[in-house]
């Protein structure tokens, strides 16, 4: 008996579909941006890998080839890897908030730094990414009224090469000491000025390190050279494991002492209220642990 055809046509049109799903790919950012103020601070996915969009693909036209095998094809081991793990549901509880909707358990979860002491407080971000613009201006409010004891840390999230760039200038910035005073400007040169493309183009090293040159009064091309210098690059790396280890998979994304998730919140001062009750919690029970 033959077996049976699988058609072109539906395995285009699944991978077309199935591509429009993912997030920070080479569609432009503008058509991105959202709407509300909900949406604005939802973390933008990472992009999708284009091996396992093809794997679904074949997947799903051998299944409609031959339903009834399909149907009868218990479940492999590296579909249930695969799977999203539920949320975990041990830990204290902290008070005023719900978890698995305000928040959510990271298991193993690590500080990006020793505590010492501190509450750590992370923002996994991007300067091209659209939701982190929008989430900014809240969380620089919160920054400036934030406990003494919180340290607060940007982590960049390198997401494919219209972020990876981005990573590399954020550390160049902070080793030349000029990143606090870039920070806003950078925002504002991709999203507002268009001085800079982010996802909507390719912007060189050059022409990043221009704007930064312009914002923090260093030289264009000292900048240019460091930001692929070794100390630079430790830093990349340190970042991009962090990330991968704390199962980061959208920007913007707040965590705290590497436990907790902030998945709920309607606006970045809701977020920032989850944020703060997860610090008071953390504070009361001696923070480091």
């Amino acid at each position: 008996m033959k077996s049976p055809r699988i058609k072109s046509a539906p395995i285009l049109a699944l991978l077309t579909a199935l591509a429009l799903t993912a997030c920070g790919g080479d569609k432009p950012a503008a058509d991105a941006t959202p709407a509300t103020d909900a949406a604005a601070t939802a973390p933008a996915a990472a992009p999708a890998d284009d091996a396992a969009l093809m794997k679904a693909a074949e997947a799903a036209a051998q299944a409609a080839a031959n339903p009834d095998a399909a149907a009868a094809t218990p479940a492999t081991s590296a579909d249930a890897a695969a799977a999203p793990a539920a949320p975990s549901t041990s830990g204290e509880a902290i008070p005023g908030l719900k978890l698995g909707t305000d928040y959510t358990l990271i298991k193993n979860g690590q500080p990006f730094d020793p505590l010492d002491g501190k509450v750590e407080v992370v923002e996994v971000f991007n300067f091209v990414c659209p939701a982190c613009f929008q989430f900014q201006p809240g969380l620089t409010t919160w920054e400036k009224s934030k406990p003494a004891n919180v340290r607060f840390t940007y982590v960049p999230a390198a997401f494919g090469p219209k972020w990876d760039q981005y990573v590399r200038a954020f550390y160049t910035a902070q080793t030349m000491g000029i990143e606090e005073k870039t920070h806003a400007g950078i925002y504002n040169a991709i999203h507002l000025e268009n001085k800079l493309q982010g996802e909507r183009g390719d912007d060189s090293d050059e022409a990043i390190a221009k704007v930064y040159a312009a914002l923090g009064g260093v030289d264009a091309a000292q900048f240019a050279a460091n930001m692929k210098s070794f100390a630079v690059m430790a830093k990349f790396n340190k970042a991009s494991q962090y990330i991968r280890q704390q199962q980061v998979d959208g920007t913007p994304t707040l965590m705290v002492n590497g436990k907790y998730r902030v998945i709920g919140g309607r606006s970045p001062a809701d977020r920032m209220r989850i944020v703060d009750a997860i610090v008071a919690h953390e504070t009361a029970q001696g923070g480091a642990r």
